[in-house]
């Protein structure tokens, strides 16, 4: 179903892209576009991975320290509640079962 509307670049020169050099340039610079995302995302990837072999931690620090942590888990194994020990380091629950699934991963991974 044609509307008959028509779209007019202006700062291409008012060209017409409804035409086939329209269409060509709308492509063309679509096309540039993407190609520049890609390098974006290539160079990202590449400077993470640089930071990563330098020994650099990436992303957020954590919200609890290596201490306190290990004081989380002396609580866990003596049957304290997740939401009791959030409470105490003033945390959320998903921070308290995050360090646990860590730790046990820690230990799995040391096994193997």
């Amino acid at each position: 179903m044609s509307r008959g509307v028509k779209i007019h670049v202006l700062q291409m020169g008012g060209m017409d892209i409804t035409s086939p050099a329209g269409a060509l340039m709308l492509n063309m610079l679509a096309m540039f576009a993407e190609f520049e995302r890609g390098l974006l995302i290539e160079r990202t990837k590449s400077g993470l991975e640089r930071a990563k072999a330098q020994g650099k931690t990436l992303g957020r620090r954590p919200s609890l320290t290596e201490e306190q942590q290990n004081e989380v888990m002396d609580r866990l194994t003596r049957g304290e509640s997740i939401n009791g020990i959030a409470r105490l380091f003033k945390t959320t629950a998903q921070t308290i079962l995050r360090v646990r699934e860590r730790r046990a991963a820690a230990i799995t991974n040391a096994n193997e």
